[in-house]
């Protein structure tokens, strides 16, 4: 069994791919005095806050040839949303989006939203996807509030960080596991290694299929909209 450890550095226990925090004996009275800020609550990923954009990201992917490389320019945008509760279990998050285009072509080599979510109590991470061409999954893991690298993943068939995809995607590029490792670096820059395991039809072996890029901010977060509409309240 692995551990993990919550913010307060207490430990929460890991069964395979399943994160295992203790269920409440009241799942309906959600948190009292939530504090409306996100920004001021994100944990580890308050660093991702912000518009960012890059020109030299990396992808590998499957071809009939064999695989092929190309170079891209990456635009994401990660803003806060208000606290999300589920029951007793309270959330700070990021909603985002991220267009790729490439030197070569004008059109979108990738389009992808969803949510960036962190669970102070159990020092939870959660990232969605959804992708326009018939899939999402919901990634997880575990990280300290001030971590400097956060890793989450999942895999096909899991119910709680699991892989779905068109019947298309999944007889002719299946998805068997996703993992992305992010690592903010002292220059307020931060990178991402996506590694995807994809089984290919026709082909016998799985095939690693990578993302990699390091990006530069180019804006900063706004206030999520309860701390917004408060802060116009007190007129600051």
């Amino acid at each position: 069994m692995k551990v993990g450890f919550g913010p307060d550095g207490g430990p929460i226990f890991l069964s395979g791919t399943r994160i295992m925090t203790p269920a409440p004996r009241d799942v309906f009275t959600e948190p009292a005095n939530v504090d409306p800020d996100t920004l001021a609550n994100l944990g580890p990923l308050r660093r991702l806050a912000g518009r960012w954009r890059a020109r030299k990201g990396v992808d590998m992917a499957p071809k009939a040839a064999g695989s092929e490389r190309r170079v891209f320019i990456e635009n994401i945008d990660f803003q806060a949303i208000d606290p999300q509760a589920n029951g007793p279990q309270l959330f700070y998050g990021l909603r985002y989006h991220i267009h790729i285009t490439t030197e070569e072509e004008d059109i979108t080599f990738h389009d992808q939203v969803g949510y960036w979510l962190w669970e102070p109590a159990t020092g939870l991470v959660l990232q969605t996807l959804a992708i326009p061409r018939g899939q999402v999954a919901l990634a997880s893991g575990i990280a300290k509030a001030n971590a400097d690298e956060i890793i989450v993943s999942s895999v096909r068939g899991s119910t709680e960080n699991g892989i779905c995809s068109t019947t298309f995607l999944e007889q002719a590029f299946r998805t068997d596991s996703y993992r992305i490792t992010i690592t903010f670096h002292e220059d307020g820059t931060w990178s991402y290694v996506t590694d995807t395991e994809l089984q290919v039809e026709g082909q016998a072996a799985t095939f690693a299929h990578q993302d990699r890029n390091t990006l530069h901010r180019v804006g900063e977060a706004k206030p999520n909209p309860w701390a917004a509409i408060l802060a116009k309240r007190q007129g600051t």
